[in-house]
């Protein structure tokens, strides 16, 4: 951790310098809060998923329709956390394209707003670029993806009635070959036969 304004602050979990837009494979894990094991029940080498679990499992499946250019993997829901692989298949420039459109109509709804706004206060209030970055999400970046996951999670489980919360952030790794893509599938295939050995190591949520 590092000092900011004389606090601590937790570092960011992401690669320095690497545009999480890029096409590869990236394995997650994601925690609920405290731990919980809120998900589900490990039984033998398999999850019984609850009724939480089964609406993570649900909007996970769901990902693909709601992010272009993003395939599913491997993946797995254990009682506390989740485990999966997200295959980004886009390229940059093709999102950037997309990226740009928002933009336009972003700025054109802003736009429209001002003129109703200037006619009404006589207020101008043009938005910066600065601004404008900031309204406008990296379109299909993992973390808008895994953002946009977690909190249909959270709405819909609360919608059902359930107190339900996810561990801040997310913790990623980059797959960077064949051999290590088939040993990360192989480990998320077998996490419910070492939860016994996981379910209290930390460590063992990240391999």
């Amino acid at each position: 951790m590092t000092l900011f304004k004389n606090k601590y602050r937790i570092e960011s979990a992401r690669l320095q310098g690497w545009d999480y837009r890029n096409p590869g494979y990236y394995f997650v894990t994601i925690c609920t809060r405290g731990r919980d094991p809120c998900f589900g029940t490990v039984v033998g080498d398999d999850v019984e998923l609850s009724a939480i679990g089964e609406i993570a499992a649900q909007c996970w499946l769901e990902i693909p329709q709601h992010h272009q250019g993003v395939v599913l993997d491997e993946w797995n829901i254990m009682p506390n956390h989740e485990h999966g692989i997200i295959v980004l298949t886009a390229p940059v420039e093709t999102l950037q394209r997309v990226e740009t459109l928002q933009r336009v109509e972003t700025l054109q709804r802003v736009e429209t707003l001002q003129r109703v706004e200037t006619l009404h206060c006589n207020v101008s209030t043009k938005p910066t670029d600065k601004q404008m970055s900031a309204i406008s999400p990296k379109t299909g970046s993992l973390s808008v993806i895994m953002r946009s996951y977690k909190s249909a999670v959270s709405y819909l489980t609360r919608q059902a009635g359930f107190d339900f919360g996810w561990q801040g952030r997310f913790w990623d790794h980059i797959i960077r070959d064949e051999a290590e893509l088939n040993r990360i599938r192989d480990y998320i295939r077998a996490n419910p036969a070492n939860w016994e050995n996981d379910r209290n190591n930390e460590e063992g949520l990240w391999m």
